[in-house]
């Protein structure tokens, strides 16, 4: 054997970029320079960008690799030794994972543990499940209200896809969740409101609500106030290829209508509310958020978004309380909550 083919090795090589045309080509080239042979990739989105995941066949140290990645505009880079186990291909390696969850679901956390290649899965209970300073190479995967199981992985932080993956199995293990399903939501105060997927056959409720609303409900959904809401934008909102929106309804009337949009990234979708005013403050956007959320989730996606104004209060505390991250954007009367899907899977219903 050669002295090349003696010095390579299996590499895990993880780097977060910026979202432009041609990143993840510059990225593979840096690696081809040192000799790499890319074997697997995974894309994943998380908080700040994308992060990329090679596993590479590669002569090069982990310092000269880290590098270059480096160098071809590559964030956070980590390098790690990896094995040829783990090019086994992913969605076989997933479905055979789920096959023996359906046939020992009491061995959840090992079956977690091999899922996210971490080196350690165990129970959490109560108390346990919100730690104080926050550690990314620590993942709490919500099992139930009071019980989580506690990942870790020492040399690679967990990204939101990966909580995402983790919910979706924890969800084989569960019985069927009925609560998510269409139909009488009821309130806090006792009021019940009848909520449906939007369609077509609701142009003419939609339209009566947006002219209910007042002006400053409108402009917090739309950022303008609105009078009505025109075709092209409902037909839009109607479109099942663009997202999934729920009405809710009262005695004949839609009282709120809430959105899912998918979003050019597809791990994150937007979700927009519009409760007539008179129905503000009563939990019924709380209920449709937590809808749209367990959609999300269904649907495969990482993350939720939500745009809105700054001075917008009352969906920023209902974000908040859902456990959103909310940070600025470049226009100071704009700001944006951030909620990770997989983290919500067990407390949003």
């Amino acid at each position: 054997m050669s002295g090349k083919l003696k010095g390579m090795g299996f590499l895990r090589i993880r780097t977060t970029v910026d979202e432009r045309p041609g990143r993840l080509a510059l990225l593979a080239s840096a690696l081809a320079e040192k000799g790499g042979n890319i074997l697997g990739l995974s894309v994943q989105p998380d908080t700040d960008g994308t992060v990329d995941e090679f596993v590479a066949d590669i002569p090069a140290s982990p310092q000269d690799v880290r590098a270059a990645v480096e160098a071809a505009g590559g964030r956070r880079v980590m390098v790690v030794p990896a094995t040829a186990h783990e090019l086994t291909d992913e969605p076989t390696r997933v479905l055979l994972l789920a096959a023996r969850l359906r046939a020992a679901p009491w061995r959840l956390p090992e079956i977690l543990r091999d899922l996210l290649r971490a080196d350690d899965a165990r129970w959490a209970h109560a108390g346990d499940l919100n730690p104080e300073l926050p550690d990314p190479t620590m993942l709490l995967v919500p099992v139930a209200p009071r019980r989580a199981i506690r990942v870790r992985r020492s040399e690679l932080p967990f990204t939101l896809t990966e909580a995402a993956r983790a919910a979706a199995l924890v969800r084989l293990a569960q019985p069927a969740d009925d609560s998510a399903s269409d139909g009488p939501v009821r309130l806090a105060d006792g009021a019940e409101v009848d909520v449906r997927p939007l369609t077509p056959l609701y142009r003419e409720a939609v339209r009566d609500l947006h002219e209910r609303c007042s002006p400053e409900s409108r402009r917090y959904r739309y950022f303008t106030s609105m009078p009505t809401l025109s075709p092209r934008i409902f037909d839009r909102l109607c479109d099942r290829n663009r997202g999934h929106s729920l009405v809710a309804g009262h005695d004949g009337q839609v009282v709120a209508i809430a959105n899912l949009m998918f979003t050019a990234d597809p791990g994150i979708a937007e979700v927009a509310f519009l409760v007539e005013d008179r129905w503000q403050g009563r939990g019924l956007g709380t209920a449709l958020a937590r809808m749209l959320i367990r959609a999300a989730r269904d649907l495969g996606f990482a993350e939720v978004k939500a745009t809105m104004l700054a001075d917008n209060q009352r969906m920023r505390r209902m974000l908040l309380a859902m456990g959103a991250t909310v940070v600025y954007t470049d226009d100071p009367g704009v700001v944006e909550a951030r909620l990770p899907v997989g983290v919500m899977a067990a407390t949003a219903s």
